[in-house]
């Protein structure tokens, strides 16, 4: 159980550093009257981040399931 935890700090901290590395112009800036024709398809590194952050989201929840089932039953 004990590495339950551990691997699920490894990949909050890892969901951390990928979210805030993630594009920085594209945030609340629309949101308050942004340009709105600057729509493009994401490429390179800023695809890899994003898809980085989908599969360390799916990890945490899988970990965070796991780490509750097995305190329900100890």
């Amino acid at each position: 159980m004990r590495i339950l935890f551990i691997l699920q700090a490894i990949t909050g901290i890892l969901l951390t550093v990928t979210i805030l590395l993630q594009n920085r112009g594209s945030g609340l800036g629309g949101v308050f009257g942004g340009d709105f024709g600057g729509y493009y398809t994401k490429r390179g590194m800023e695809k890899f981040l994003l898809y980085a952050t989908v599969t360390l989201v799916i990890v945490f929840l899988i970990l965070s399931i796991m780490n509750v089932k097995l305190s329900l039953n100890a």
